[in-house]
């Protein structure tokens, strides 16, 4: 293995399948740097099935698995040295702008349109190293074409042109992989173009064909613990620009509160996504979020019912991703938040 590419000696650099077409546009925008950092993984990077590129270390050997259009499994015969995976994944994150260390053992960047990578090192990872690159879709879609894809039936889909069109606070929800960031950036990209939508993300993964887009990503401390730009700070900064839409790509902690703050304040047409795996979890998921900012329950279901219009829930159906169910938020008898589905 050479300082140049720390994963050439973990993978054989060898060209795909002739069955496996080549789309080379998203390893296009990569950097130099980011090119060494992947070495023999760089072709995978654009097989247009592929979703998801995973390293761990199993056994005492790194190990390789591809999710291809929502199937996962284990790449035969690739084994790498468990150094190996630890040097590629410091690396993949120092081509983001990132630091991975001792004191830093996990980290998210993204490293071009789309493409985003998560590391982590021993001992936060008990068997060794461990690396997610996730991959966008080869190309940008459309409402339409999602919704002709499977999305949702004719009536779904008029609803959340209405609520864009009338400038409704979404609330997109759904487990992992479902494609709560796909089907965000395809409803925002019917927002009229005259709009100003601000975006606001950890790693920032929303790609809009939108003509007026300000997008804004939080920023890891440097080694000396200092510099941090968090998400909360980013929400209150874009308040200050002008902004048509606020949109947070992710409503995880405290900062949930400050968005619900500037959608009850005359943004409205904002969004956010949040992790839930049914409908009727949302409300009890927004309470926690709440406590983390020191609000009871009564009073984020109450600021949850005046800012969020909507909650769209998404569901993967195999490989494919699909609307569950539409709800709206409402107060119960005792004031606690509930969700009522109404689509």
């Amino acid at each position: 293995m050479t300082s140049r590419s720390p994963a050439s000696s973990a993978l054989p650099r060898r060209r795909p399948a002739p069955s496996a077409p080549v789309q080379a546009d998203r390893a296009s925008g990569l950097s130099l740097e980011a090119r060494r950092a992947l070495g023999g993984l760089l072709p995978l990077i654009d097989l247009p099935e592929v979703r998801d590129l995973l390293l761990q270390v199993t056994d005492g050997e790194g190990r390789l698995w591809l999710d291809r259009s929502g199937r996962l499994a284990q790449v035969p015969g690739w084994r790498a040295h468990p150094s190996a995976v630890s040097r590629l994944a410091v690396a993949l994150i120092a081509a983001g702008g990132r630091h991975l260390d001792e004191l830093n053992p996990c980290a998210d960047v993204r490293l071009a349109d789309g493409i985003r990578v998560h590391a982590v090192l021993p001992p936060v990872a008990v068997a060794g190293a461990a690396v997610s690159i996730r991959l966008p879709r080869s190309r940008r879609l459309s409402f339409e074409e999602i919704v002709a894809g499977g999305l949702c039936g004719e009536r779904v889909a008029d609803l959340l042109r209405h609520a864009i069109r009338t400038r409704k606070n979404l609330l997109i929800t759904g487990g992992t992989g479902t494609g709560k960031t796909t089907v965000l950036g395809c409803l925002l990209d019917l927002a009229p173009p005259e709009e100003r939508i601000l975006t606001i993300e950890d790693v920032a993964e929303l790609r809009l064909a939108h003509p007026h887009r300000v997008a804004l990503e939080t920023r890891q401390a440097n080694s000396e613990g200092v510099g941090e730009v968090h998400l909360q700070h980013l929400l209150r900064e874009a308040l200050r620009m002008r902004p048509d839409r606020i949109v947070l790509g992710e409503c995880r902690g405290a900062e949930v509160v400050t968005l619900l703050a500037a959608l009850n304040t005359g943004h409205d047409g904002g969004a956010g996504t949040l992790h839930a795996s049914r409908l009727d979890d949302v409300p009890a998921r927004l309470e926690a979020l709440g406590a983390v900012a020191g609000l009871e329950p009564a009073a984020i279901a109450r600021q949850v019912v005046s800012a969020l219009h909507l909650v769209v829930h998404l569901e993967r159906e195999g490989t494919r991703h699909r609307i569950g169910a539409i709800g709206r938020f409402a107060l119960r008898a005792d004031g606690l938040l509930t969700v009522e589905e109404i689509a």
